[in-house]
């Protein structure tokens, strides 16, 4: 029985695996289009500094890796299942990107291989990302209960919000509009963006009980959860902001207050993208 057992598992866990990766390519389809098919992307793949485009990839790989052990394509024991799904979604993903950028004509023969390779890498961000998350937010009803089961610690929360910070705020640090708006609010204004960004983290996870909310143990205190998860994931969605805002240039030309501004401003879909990640991981 217990021979009958084994391949059994292996089978299903093939399965699971090529299902897996068919929903890979549709969330990298779904999550990667609205970049792959906006002009500034492809303008930014070609422009921007290689070195920077290279670090926002070597840092998108281990970030994949620590999705895919909260929500990859199978439940996944060890390192090594979850260094090769985060392999499996970049492949995903740039396949995706590659085949939609040259069937929307964007690839061409007569382009150098720095501005076909730099439109690809870029599309290849979202798109990784959409792969890995592809597992709970189209998985069957099964699947999902298995990885919901793999509760997060505390630094696996704050990972996870930093990881939803970085899809939502993406598409946006390269537009001009972040620095526009930061040079348009008041002091005034800008705190009170702060706040709203503080509220609207706490109380998508914790006060209008979405799918997925959390809720506070009985030990624990209203101001203890706010500072340890929302405080704290807001410090996280600060720094991702800085991070993006730094590899598309837009820090390059600007003081120190102007961009920490910017950084606040970056900030409020990010801390919505932040709250999102809690409850749908």
């Amino acid at each position: 029985m217990i021979a009958a057992t084994g391949p059994r598992i292996v089978i299903r866990s093939r399965e699971d695996f090529m299902v897996g990766v068919a929903r890979a390519i549709a969330g990298a389809l779904i999550f990667s289009l609205p970049m792959i098919m906006t002009m500034e992307m492809w303008q930014l793949g070609f422009v921007m500094d290689p070195l920077r485009l290279g670090l926002l990839l070597l840092v998108v790989v281990p970030a994949l890796v620590g999705l895919s052990r909260y929500g990859g394509f199978r439940s996944t024991v060890c390192l090594r299942d979850d260094i090769a799904d985060a392999l499996v979604g970049v492949a995903v993903a740039f396949v995706t990107a590659l085949s939609i950028l040259w069937v929307f004509g964007q690839l061409t023969g007569e382009m150098s291989t720095r501005e076909m390779v730099g439109k690809v890498a870029l599309q290849m961000v979202p798109g990784s990302i959409g792969a890995l998350l592809a597992q709970n937010q189209l998985g069957g009803g099964k699947g999902k209960e298995k990885r919901r089961k793999s509760n997060p610690s505390y630094w696996g929360e704050l990972f996870l919000m930093g990881v939803g910070a970085v899809f939502l705020s993406l598409n946006i640090a390269p537009t001009e509009e972040v620095e526009l708006i930061a040079y348009s609010m008041s002091p005034f204004q800008q705190v009170i963006l702060i706040v709203a960004s503080l509220i609207l983290m706490h109380a998508f996870v914790y006060l209008v009980e979405f799918q997925g909310s959390h809720s506070r143990k009985p030990e624990e205190t209203f101001w203890g959860v706010f500072l340890r998860f929302t405080v704290a994931g807001y410090a996280v969605v600060l720094m991702v902001s800085l991070f993006l805002l730094w590899v598309f240039a837009r820090t390059d030309e600007n003081g120190l207050q102007i961009i920490l501004i910017m950084a606040v401003v970056l900030s409020f879909p990010g801390a919505i993208g932040a709250a999102v990640a809690r409850l749908a991981l």
